[in-house]
C-alpha cells in the first residue's frame, strides 16, 4: 500500500548530550535486583568523581534492597563493567578520565550477594 506525506518529519532527538547542560546521561544498573532491578539513568557531571557513584547513587537508588546493607566496596567483590567492558575504576577519578561519556551504561555485579530471588 502507497503511503503519502505531508512533508519531510523533522528529527528531534531529546536525550542529545546538548540538551544536558554540561552533563552527560549516565545508565546505572545493578545487577540481579528485583525489587528495584531497572535501569536507571542520572544526568551526571563529567567532572564528578565515580566514588560518588558508589558512596551516594548507589545506595539511594537501591536502598530498599535487602543485600545493600552487605554491599561494602571495600570489602565486597565488585565487578564494574562500563559500556560493556570490564574495568577496574578509581574512585578518586571522574566519570571521564574513568570513560564514562554521554548515555554511558554502568554495570556492577557482585557475585557474593544474592538479590531477593537469589539472582
Amino acid at each position: 500500500m502507497a503511503m503519502r506525506t505531508i512533508g519531510k518529519y523533522p528529527t528531534i532527538i531529546k536525550d542529545a548530550v546538548e540538551n544536558f547542560h554540561g552533563n552527560n546521561l549516565v545508565l546505572i544498573y545493578w545487577e540481579g535486583r528485583f525489587l528495584e532491578g531497572s535501569i536507571k539513568s542520572f544526568p551526571l557531571s563529567p567532572d564528578m568523581p565515580f566514588g560518588a557513584i558508589a558512596s551516594d547513587i548507589i545506595p539511594a537508588i537501591y536502598n530498599i534492597e535487602p543485600s545493600i546493607k552487605d554491599l561494602d566496596f571495600d570489602k565486597t567483590e565488585v565487578i564494574w563493567e562500563i559500556d560493556g567492558k570490564v574495568v577496574t575504576p578509581d574512585f578518586s577519578k571522574s566519570l571521564k578520565e574513568n570513560g564514562v561519556g554521554h548515555k554511558s551504561f554502568i554495570k556492577l555485579i557482585t557475585p557474593t550477594l544474592s538479590g531477593k530471588i537469589g539472582a
